[in-house]
Parts: C-alpha cells; structure tokens; sequence
C-alpha cells in the first residue's frame, strides 16, 4: 500500500511540474528576451515600416507627408542622373577598396601569426588604428595630410610634381578614400588571425615533407581551409563598404564634381539638406536591396570557392 501510494504521489508531482513546465518556461523564456524585443520593436521594425511608408510619399519634412506611390522610384530611375552616379562611385569604391582591405588583411595576419617575442604588443599597435579609423576626427587628420599644405603633397613635390590636393582632384579624391579604407584593416586582420590559428600545423608539416614550397602551401592549404573566414569577411566588408558616408562627408564633401559623392551621402543630402524624406526613405530601400542582391550573389557563388571540413558544408 505505501509504495502503491509512493508511486501515486510521484506519477502527481511529474503530471505537475510538467504542467508548469508546459506553462511558465516560455513566458520566462520571453521575458528574458523581452528588452531585446522591444528594441527590435522600436529601434529597427518600426522605423523601417515608417521609412518604407514615407517613400511611397511625398515628405518634406516640416509638411505632412502625401501618398504619390512609386513616383519617387520612378524619378529615380528616369529622371536622377546624380542617382546613377552615386551608384557607379559606389561600385567603384567597393570592388576597389574590399579586395584590397582583404589582402591586406590577411598578409598583416599572417605576418602576426609568427611566434616572437612582443608579438602582443605589434598586434595592438597595428590593430590600434582600426579602432579610431572611422571617427570624425580621423576623417579630419587625413583630410589635413591629403590636402594642399599636407606632407603626402610635399613628399611628391619633390619628384616635380606640382602641389595639388589630392582629396580635391577629380581624379584623385575617391582614390583618397580607398586608401582610407584599406587602412582600416584590423578587424579583418584580428579575425584572419584567429583562422589561421585554426588551420593544424601537421598539414604544412606533410606538405613540407613532400616538397610543396610556401607559395604552394598557400594556395592549397592556407586560402581553403580559411575560406570560410575569407567569406565573412568579404560578406562584412561588402556591407560595410556599400554604407561607408563618415569618410566622404567630412573628408570631401562629395566633390569635387561629385566625383566622392557615394550612395549613403546622397541619401543624406536628399533627406537633410533638401528636406526630400520620402525621396530619400526611398533611396535607402534601393539601398538595402542592392546590399541583398549582393549578399545573395556571394552566396550563391560560395558553394564553388568555399571549403568545408565536414561533409555538405555543415
């Protein structure tokens, strides 16, 4: 009889605590995350639901907006020469500045990789610039070293060059901020670094052994097995490039002749300078589907270039 009763009371008390698993869990789970929810509520859902709204409208900011429909994407695309500029610069700057920053990166990284006596303190101080490369104040100092009067410009003066400011050369300017963002390497650097920490020593210990060379052992070692790495980087870099606005605003303005003029600093313009917010609600929708259609291109291209350890790329 008691064990009868024992095994009652234990069967009741399971029923029990499963019944309040069943229940309680889940709102604790939520409320847990609920500051988390609430910031993507607030801080991204809903401003983008507004932001898509408004490009549908005509908004001039100080006015109420008014309902136009895709006007502003047809205006964009037929009418805005400085549109499709903004693009092309765009473009340059991505696919000139990431492929550079990347190399870059991976050559200051495994130049770190070596094991030597204070490495940790060269590791900081080449990863020190990235950490203020994109401040206001940055942009500031190599506006004053590219410009007229800059050391850069006497350096070249020196080899018959006429003193020019780079950053305020047609042809020059947007190379200026390239070489900007190539400087900005460290992050890259830091997470490289931690792939090739990654990659074991007995497959370069077996490749020596057979006589592979360090060039080869690069090319078939080093790049597959740290293509992953190399994929979210290129992903990140790609994103962050497509966004870059600090460099151009303070450095060059956009000019000269728009030739710096890039897409996030002509959406800026159009909203806070024109005051034309469903223009520019519209152009920073363009904006994220270029990104996308990007983001998918890699991708879908990565399945040919990406190397996997485990069986399916999982």
């Amino acid at each position: 009889m008691n064990a009868q009763a024992r095994t009652e009371n234990e069967q009741g008390k399971g029923a029990r605590l499963k019944k309040n698993k069943k229940w309680e869990t889940p709102w604790i789970g939520y409320a847990f995350i609920s500051p988390w929810l609430a910031g993507i509520l607030l801080f991204i859902l809903w401003p983008m639901g507004q932001s898509l709204y408004f490009s549908f409208t005509d908004y001039p900011l100080l006015d109420a907006p008014k309902w136009i429909g895709i006007g502003n994407y047809t205006k964009m695309f037929t009418e805005d020469d400085l549109f499709w500029k903004s693009i092309k610069i765009t473009i340059v700057f991505v696919v000139i500045s990431v492929p550079l920053k990347l190399m870059f990166a991976l050559f200051m990284a495994m130049l770190l990789k070596q094991s030597v006596k204070g490495m940790s303190l060269f590791r900081t101080a080449v990863y020190f610039p990235s950490l203020v490369g994109a401040s206001i104040a940055i942009a500031m100092l190599w506006q004053n070293i590219l410009g007229r009067d800059g050391f850069v410009v006497a350096i070249l003066s020196w080899f018959g060059r006429e003193p020019v400011s780079i950053i305020n050369s047609p042809d020059t300017s947007l190379l200026s901020l390239i070489v900007l963002a190539v400087w900005q390497f460290g992050s890259s650097m830091v997470i490289f670094l931690a792939g090739l920490k990654q990659i074991p020593g007995s497959l370069y210990e077996a490749s020596a052994i057979d006589g592979a060379s360090k060039l080869r052992q690069f090319f078939k070692i080093t790049l597959p097995m740290l293509s992953p790495v190399i994929l979210f980087n290129l992903i990140m870099q790609v994103i962050s490039a497509f966004q870059m606005f600090t460099q151009a605003f303070v450095i060059t303005g956009g000019g000269p002749m728009n030739s710096t003029n890039v897409f996030a600093l002509y959406l800026y313009e159009r909203a806070f300078t024109r005051f034309e917010m469903g223009y520019a609600s519209a152009l920073a929708w363009i904006l994220l589907v270029i990104i996308a259609l990007v983001t998918v291109l890699i991708f879908a291209t990565s399945r040919k270039w990406v190397f996997y350890e485990t069986e399916g790329g999982k």
